[in-house]
């Protein structure tokens, strides 16, 4: 989300300074990988706005880069009726193309796939690649003027007056305002400074599968077997990524909590094992012997909702609960606007909440 911030700035003229911790193209935050689902399959409204909003500001970005970022290969829900209604009536409320197919036509659709019932199909689904996400961002802001700088931990976060201050580990920057989209390091940052909605980072541990047929569809999807508000309403969830070995297959927010300044702990086989059984069960078309285990954090807030706000000098991106890459375009203008004092209605998206 920072990166995105720093583009929309210096895309406005803005003078920016980003900070971030760690060297580019790291794997240690939540933002890596070369797959992440897009979908503008949610049934509340606020989401459903920010990612069709997200589409023209993805192509910008791969315009103005002149790299792929999303490949829109559709996506498909299936499970829960009622989260199915649900997202069926936001469709419609939005005027979004959807189609909702029964069991058999599904499978025969998309072979590799078992399903319980009907399947609802949106052909603006599909993916993001991250990595090239990331390097994109960061090229394009600093060609526009933003001064990116790695390696570059914040230790502080001090508001004085009319301004901030923010000091690193070897250097200090004085700005009008601050704006934090730390991921799992977030709550720590602003311990003390501003309050937000408490939050559990966890380490989350999808696997890749790799297809038994290599000429097989395979939309991104999610599994819902509850209400489809929490993360327990999750059987799981996929998306195609050819560059990492195949389908990456995934629980959401199931990970244990961490300490993200602390030892990382190795993939729980468990976990791993009950992805397997998953794959034996709900995708035929895959083989269940993982081919990669991947890491990645989660910011998890209670409701699972944002937090995109602004509080004094400081504007808050977090809270994004592993469901936020998608947003990265609209999210990080959103939070751009709030830099430069233009007001939004954040509702859902407040730190006081």
């Amino acid at each position: 989300m920072g990166s995105a911030v720093a583009w929309h700035l210096a895309r406005r003229g803005r003078r920016v300074v980003g900070l971030e911790q760690f060297e580019p193209g790291h794997d240690l935050g939540g933002s890596h990988g070369r797959s992440r689902i897009f979908r503008l399959a949610y049934g509340q409204d606020d989401y459903v706005r920010l990612a069709v909003e997200a589409l023209p500001l993805w192509r910008a970005l791969e315009d103005e880069a002149g790299v792929e970022i999303l490949v829109q290969g559709g996506a498909i829900d299936h499970g829960s009726s009622v989260v199915l209604d649900r997202i069926g009536a936001a469709f419609a409320r939005h005027g979004l193309e959807a189609a909702l197919l029964g069991q058999a036509e599904a499978e025969r659709r998309w072979a590799g796939f078992r399903f319980d019932g009907p399947v609802l199909y949106s052909p603006d689904g599909g993916r993001t690649d991250a990595d090239a996400a990331l390097f994109a961002l960061q090229q394009r802001a600093a060609a526009l003027g933003a001064e990116m700088r790695f390696s570059s931990p914040v230790r502080s976060v001090h508001v004085r007056g009319e301004g901030v201050v923010v000091e690193t580990g070897g250097d200090t920057v004085e700005a009008d305002v601050v704006v934090v989209t730390a991921n799992a390091w977030l709550p720590k940052l602003l311990s003390g400074i501003v309050e937000v909605p408490p939050m559990r980072i966890t380490q989350e541990q999808p696997a890749f599968f790799a297809p038994l047929d290599g000429a097989a569809t395979w939309p991104s999807f999610i599994h819902y077997v509850g209400e489809g508000q929490l993360a327990s309403d999750f059987a799981a969830y996929g998306v195609p990524s050819p560059a990492e070995g195949g389908v990456k297959v995934g629980e959401h927010g199931t990970g244990i909590e961490i300490d993200p300044d602390g030892e990382r702990p190795p993939p729980d086989p468990v976990r791993i094992e009950r992805l397997s059984d998953y794959v034996r069960l709900h995708l035929p078309g895959l083989n269940p012997d993982p081919s990669g285990i991947s890491r990645c954090l989660y910011d998890m807030t209670a409701d699972e909702d944002f937090v995109v706000d602004r509080v004094g000098r400081v504007v808050i991106g977090g809270g994004f609960s592993g469901h936020g890459f998608k947003f990265v375009p609209s999210v990080g203008r959103l939070l751009a606007d709030l830099a430069d004092g233009i007001p939004h209605q954040i509702g859902r998206f407040s730190a006081r909440r």
